[in-house]
């Protein structure tokens, strides 16, 4: 956290904000990542907007990162984000990821959601179990 910024910060959570909104004004959705996500496998009726939705949020954080290349660690050309050193095992670190999506997925489903859809939407639409599924989370 050496490189804080208040000013980045309130920006982001602004666009998030505004984001969901727009989404639950103009397709009355909620903007939960793993339902938008989890209802294109099998297909639903509605699989275009999803893809949309979550094509937007890669464009939108590519396009940020060569708009704006210090607003976040490495950017184009930059060295990527490590966020721990992965000790040397029997597994390799992509089955450690595959791994911890898939608790993560199997998290979500338990908890009717993660933690945009609980946290940016519940928490605005005053949901007691949003509240509590927050707690939890963090």
């Amino acid at each position: 956290m050496e490189s804080f910024s208040p000013i980045s910060a309130a920006a982001g959570g602004i666009l998030i904000g505004l984001a969901a909104a727009v989404l639950w004004l103009g397709n009355g959705r909620i903007a939960g990542i793993s339902g938008i996500f989890g209802q294109l496998l099998p297909p639903a009726r509605t699989v275009v907007w999803r893809l949309v939705f979550l094509a937007s949020l890669v464009i939108g954080t590519l396009a940020a990162s060569y708009l704006v290349p210090g607003l976040g660690i490495g950017g184009p050309g930059g060295a990527p984000a490590q966020l721990v050193t992965l000790a040397s095992g029997p597994l390799p670190a992509v089955v450690w990821i595959a791994l911890a999506g898939l608790l993560t997925g199997v998290g979500t489903k338990i908890g009717n959601g993660c933690t945009s859809g609980h946290g940016v939407c519940g928490l605005a639409r005053l949901s007691r179990r949003s509240f509590v599924a927050v707690g939890v989370f963090f």
